[in-house]
């Protein structure tokens, strides 16, 4: 794992871009990540981050996969546009397969489910090409997984539910119920 000061050396400055819309949860971890040797800058929003990004593209992001205004990846590709070598992960609550693929082709380094500490999300930021992360302590659940091949072919159909339940061979109400209920375990 690199130190902050080799990132430093290697991306010329460790500036770091926060992107959630959770206040708290913001400022606890810029104040963690200055305290790690990341120079900070946050935003809110979408159409904020994205302007951030734009203006001085940052060589580490950190952003939320849902924001008030629209989604995280649009974040990520507009950093990516701005700077190659940029290392982005994403932070969700509503973690997928469908969109932790979408994330790693648009650039996302690392895809961490909430609540994840400081500690991991520097693990994530400063892991090196070659270098694996752990594998999970908690593998998913059978309903978890079925939750997971649901969501893909959802997302693969343009996020039609008729359609999905279509190919999934299900009904479509019995389809919209699953879809309203968050992730299981």
């Amino acid at each position: 794992m690199m130190t902050a000061d080799e990132t430093a050396r290697i991306s010329g400055e460790p500036l770091l871009l926060i992107v959630d819309d959770d206040k708290p949860f913001l400022t606890r971890l810029a104040r963690a990540m200055e305290g790690r040797g990341f120079s900070v800058d946050t935003a809110e929003s979408v159409e904020e981050a994205v302007a951030k990004a734009r203006a001085k593209p940052p060589a580490f992001a950190v952003v939320d996969m849902r924001l008030g205004d629209g989604n995280g990846l649009d974040v990520v590709a507009a950093i990516r546009e701005g700077r190659e070598d940029a290392r982005a992960i994403i932070l969700t609550g509503y973690g997928n397969i469908a969109t932790a693929v979408t994330a790693v082709k648009l650039g996302a380094v690392d895809y961490l489910s909430k609540p994840a500490d400081a500690d991991e999300i520097y693990a994530a930021l400063t892991r090196t090409s070659g270098e694996r992360a752990a594998p999970p302590e908690n593998p998913m659940s059978a309903d978890r997984v079925r939750w997971e091949h649901i969501q893909r072919v959802y997302e693969m159909c343009d996020r039609n539910v008729s359609e999905t339940a279509r190919r999934l061979n299900m009904h479509r109400r019995t389809l919209q119920r699953i879809l309203a209920k968050r992730a299981p375990r």
